[in-house]
């Protein structure tokens, strides 16, 4: 695993963060792609609204 600044092989590390602590928590991964799924619609209906 290599190890820069904000970075983990290309994956910003407060990404892994969150998804290691939704981990944690019990949050499948199908809830998580769900959620940011969701998020990213309501970003798009936002910014074109």
């Amino acid at each position: 695993m290599v190890i820069s600044e904000n970075r983990v092989e290309g994956t910003d590390l407060e990404w892994l963060t969150l998804i290691l602590e939704a981990r944690e928590l019990g949050i499948s991964k199908e809830t998580v792609r769900e959620f940011l799924q969701q998020a990213e619609v309501k970003g798009v209906l936002i910014k074109n609204g």
